[in-house]
C-alpha cells in the first residue's frame, strides 16, 4: 500500500508548499537501498550438494555434514564443532544476508550454540563456537548454554572484534557484547529466519522466532550503530556442542548486495570478464544437455510416471495440520474402543455373577423354609437388583462410548466442513467422555456400601474323618499287637536259658551271663 500512496503524498505536498526544496524531495526519495542476490556467497536447498559431496563457493570443515537440502554444522552428539565458509571474498562494502537454521535437541536446555560470521580471512576451526578466535570482523552469536548463570539465555549476542581480543565464553560474552537479545530458538515448530543487515556502518539484527510460516514476520533484535567492517571478508556459519548437544542446521544462507541509491548499481557484465562469461555458458550448456538426455532416460524406464505432477512429492503447511489432526483422532479412537473393550469384560463378568446368583436362590429356596429362609431370599433379592442396575449402567455407558466412536469415525473422513466441523466433532467425544467419567464415578458411589456389608451364605461344617471312639480302638489294638509281638520274640530264648540253667547249674554261671554272651537276645530285647 506504501507504493501506490507515495505519488498522492508526494502531490499533496507540492499543492500545499509549492516551494519544496530539491534536497528535502531527494532526501523523502533516499528509502531503501538497491539489493542485488550474490548467488557465490550463497546456498539454498534443494540439490544443495554436487556429485563429489561438496557446496557450490563454499568449503566447509570439521563435523559439518552437506546434504541435498540443508548443511548440519553439528549432530545432537557430544563436543562436536563444525563450520561453512565462503571460498572467495566478497567486494562490496554493504551487505544483507538471510539465513534459515533449525536448533533442536531433547532436553529442555541445549549447548553451545551457532553463529554467524563477517571477518577478514575465514575462521575454520577454534573455540568461538566452532570457529577461531581473534576474528577481525562481527559474530552474531545464537547461544544456547547460559554459562554465567545469569539465566540469559537462550539469546543472540553481537560481538566486534579488532582481531585482538579473546572472547570471554565462560561470561557468555556479556562485558563484550555491542548489542543483544533473549529469544529462544530451539525446538521451534517452523525454521527459524534472522537477517542481518549492514549499511552505512550500522548493523540491524531482526529475527522471526519461527512461530508462524511467514517469512517476512520480523521482529527487531540488536542494533549497532557507527560500526566499521573489513571493506571485504568472508562469510560463514558455524556451531559447536558441549556436554550437551543439539542438531544444528542451516537450510539457507542467501547474500545481498546493498548500493546507495545516488550510486549507480553495478551490472554483471562489468563484474564478470568475457572469457569467464564464455566459459559459463559451454558449462551451462553441457549441463543442460546432460539433463535432457537423463530426462529422455528417466521417460524411457517409467512410462507410467509421466505427467504426475511433482510437487505431490512435497507435503504443505495444512496438509500436515490435517495429517496431524487426523493422527490424534486415531490416538482417541484406540483409547475409546480399549474402553470398550473393558466395559464389556465388566459387562460379562456382572451377568455371570447374576446368573451364579439366581442358582443359589433355586437352590436354597426349596430347602430353607420358614421365617430364615424369607430374610436369606428378600437379601438375595437385593443383591440381584443391584447387579441388574449395575449392568444398566455399564449398557449406558457403553452406548455412550458407541455413539463417540461414531463421532470419530465421521470426522476421519475430510469433506468440505473443514476446520469447524473437526472442532464440533472434538466437542463431541470430549462431551461422551465426560458422560462416561460421570457414569463409572455414579456407579462406584452407588455400588459403596454405606452400613453393614452382606455376609455371603456359610458353608455347613464338613464331617471329621475320625471320630473319637475310633481313635481309641485303633490305640487299643496297636498295643496289642506290640506286647504280642514282644512275648513271641522272647519265647525261644527263654528256652533255650532254662536248659542252659539246668545243665550249669552246678557251676556258677547264671542266665544274666548267658544272655550277655547272646548278641541275638540282646538285639531283640533292646527292639
Amino acid at each position: 500500500m506504501a507504493a501506490p500512496l507515495a505519488p498522492l503524498v508526494l502531490l499533496l505536498l507540492a499543492l500545499g508548499r509549492p516551494a519544496l526544496s530539491g534536497a528535502q524531495a531527494t532526501e523523502s526519495a533516499a528509502a531503501a537501498p538497491h539489493r542485488r542476490f550474490e548467488y557465490k556467497y550463497s546456498f539454498k536447498g534443494p540439490h544443495l550438494v554436487q556429485a563429489d559431496g561438496t557446496v557450490p563457493f563454499w568449503v566447509h570443515t570439521g563435523n559439518a555434514i552437506p546434504s541435498a537440502d540443508q548443511i548440519r554444522i553439528t549432530t545432537s552428539l557430544k563436543s562436536q564443532k563444525g563450520s561453512v565458509w565462503t571460498k572467495n571474498k566478497s567486494i562490496f562494502e554493504y551487505w544483507e544476508v538471510e539465513v534459515t537454521f533449525r536448533v533442536t535437541g531433547r532436553g529442555r536446555i541445549g549447548a553451545d550454540g551457532l553463529a554467524i560470521w563477517f571477518t577478514e580471512e575465514q575462521g575454520l576451526e577454534g573455540p568461538v563456537f566452532g570457529a577461531a578466535d581473534k576474528w577481525n570482523g562481527v559474530g552474531i552469536f545464537f547461544d544456547s548454554f547460559d554459562n554465567d548463570g545469569k539465566k540469559n539465555n537462550p539469546g543472540v549476542i553481537v560481538v566486534g572484534n579488532n582481531g585482538k581480543l579473546l572472547y570471554d565464553h565462560q561470561n557468555d560474552g556479556s562485558m563484550q557484547a555491542l548489542a543483544s537479545c533473549q529469544r529462544d530458538f530451539r525446538n521451534k515448530p517452523y525454521p527459524v529466519r534472522v537477517k542481518i543487515t549492514y549499511y552505512q556502518k550500522t548493523l540491524t539484527v531482526l529475527i522471526n522466532n519461527g512461530f508462524t510460516p511467514d517469512k517476512e514476520d520480523y521482529e527487531f533484535c540488536a542494533k549497532v550503530e557507527d560500526m566499521v567492517l573489513p571493506s571485504q571478508g568472508y562469510f560463514g556459519i558455524s556451531a559447536a556442542t558441549g556436554g550437551l548437544a543439539d542438531d544444528h542446521d542451516v537450510l539457507s544462507f542467501l547474500t545481498f548486495q546493498l548500493t546507495e541509491p545516488g550510486k549507480e548499481a553495478p551490472t554483471s557484465d562489468a563484474e564478470i570478464p568475457q572469457k569467464d562469461k564464455e566459459k559459463y555458458q559451454e558449462e551451462f550448456e553441457h549441463f543442460q544437455q546432460e539433463l535432457d538426455k537423463k530426462k529422455e532416460e528417466f521417460q524411457r524406464e517409467h512410462p507410467d510416471v509421466q505427467g504426475q505432477p511433482a510437487d505431490d512429492v512435497f507435503e504443505t503447511v495444512s496438509d500436515r495440520e490435517l495429517r496431524q489432526i487426523f493422527e490424534g483422532q486415531n490416538r482417541i479412537h484406540l483409547e475409546i474402543k480399549q474402553l470398550n473393550r473393558q466395559l464389556d469384560m465388566i459387562l460379562d463378568e456382572q451377568r455371570k455373577y447374576v446368573s451364579a446368583v439366581t442358582e443359589e436362590i433355586a437352590k436354597r429356596g426349596a430347602g430353607s423354609p420358614g421365617q430364615q429362609g424369607q430374610v436369606f431370599q428378600q437379601e438375595i433379592e437385593t443383591v440381584v437388583k443391584t447387579q441388574e442396575e449395575v449392568i444398566r449402567q455399564v449398557k449406558e455407558m457403553r452406548s455412550s462410548v458407541t455413539d463417540a466412536l461414531s463421532s470419530i469415525s465421521g470426522a476421519q473422513h475430510p469433506g468440505a466442513a473443514g476446520v469447524y466441523e473437526t472442532t464440533q466433532h472434538f466437542n463431541d467425544i470430549k462431551e461422551h467422555l465426560h458422560v462416561v467419567k460421570r457414569d463409572i464415578e455414579h456407579l462406584v458411589q452407588r455400588n459403596t456400601p454405606s452400613g453393614e456389608k452382606q455376609k455371603c451364605p456359610e458353608l455347613p461344617p464338613f464331617p471329621s474323618c475320625l471320630s473319637t471312639m475310633h481313635f481309641f480302638v485303633f490305640v487299643a489294638v496297636q498295643t496289642v499287637l506290640f506286647i504280642g509281638y514282644v512275648m513271641y520274640s522272647l519265647l525261644p530264648w527263654s528256652a533255650t536259658c532254662a536248659a542252659k540253667f539246668t545243665v550249669m547249674k552246678n557251676t556258677s554261671v547264671s542266665c544274666l551271663s548267658v544272655w550277655r554272651n547272646d548278641k541275638s537276645m540282646q538285639s531283640i530285647l533292646l527292639l
